[in-house]
């Protein structure tokens, strides 16, 4: 079985009997890989994840590939304000759920990083628009030039915490996967 890197890795330290916390990431694959160096761990793939002892266990020195599902769409509109409605093309849908965690970039002045969406609207004819809009909890108040970006587009994002069963270090990577197991 192969495996081929996509985007960076990283890593981050975690302590015996807490959760540590990576930063986000936008999910580019549907396999992260996970190495536990120096010590065990416990490891939770989510939004806005905390592990405990009842999650996913890496042995010291262990590998594992946790699934990941990634999701995406291009953006035609963004309405600010103290959260932001993110509007996609008519006739698709928003591939996210409310609690689901969003990266919004290609935009020039609208980018933002990992948002939490709070509603997700897919009626149709609502206030004059019939396409999908979810709105995030993302204050974009503060931005007044108007949203004309050709290429922007949303994606989900997570992030890695590693409950420790020892100290070490979790290094994690998004990977494609080819060949047989």
């Amino acid at each position: 079985m192969a495996h081929k890197p996509v985007g960076a890795g990283s890593s981050f330290a975690f302590t015996a009997g807490a959760a540590s916390t990576s930063s986000a990431f936008s999910v580019q694959s549907n396999v992260l890989r996970v190495v536990a160096v120096g010590g065990a761990a416990h490891v939770l793939v989510d939004g806005n994840p905390s592990a405990s002892n009842s999650d996913y266990y890496v042995p010291s020195g262990g590998t594992a590939t946790l699934a990941l599902t990634r999701a995406s769409n291009r953006v035609v509109g963004v309405t600010t304000g103290s959260t932001t409605t993110i509007t996609v093309p008519e006739g698709t849908q928003v591939p996210f759920g409310v609690g689901d965690y969003v990266t919004l970039s290609g935009s020039t002045y609208h980018n933002f990083t990992h948002a939490e969406v709070l509603s997700v609207d897919t009626s149709s004819g609502v206030q004059g628009y019939h396409q999908t809009r979810m709105t995030v909890a993302y204050n974009s108040s503060g931005i007044a030039t108007a949203f004309g970006a050709s290429d922007a587009s949303v994606t989900n994002s997570n992030k890695v915490s590693a409950y420790g069963v020892g100290a070490g270090t979790l290094y994690y990577q998004q990977v494609q996967i080819s060949g047989n197991a």
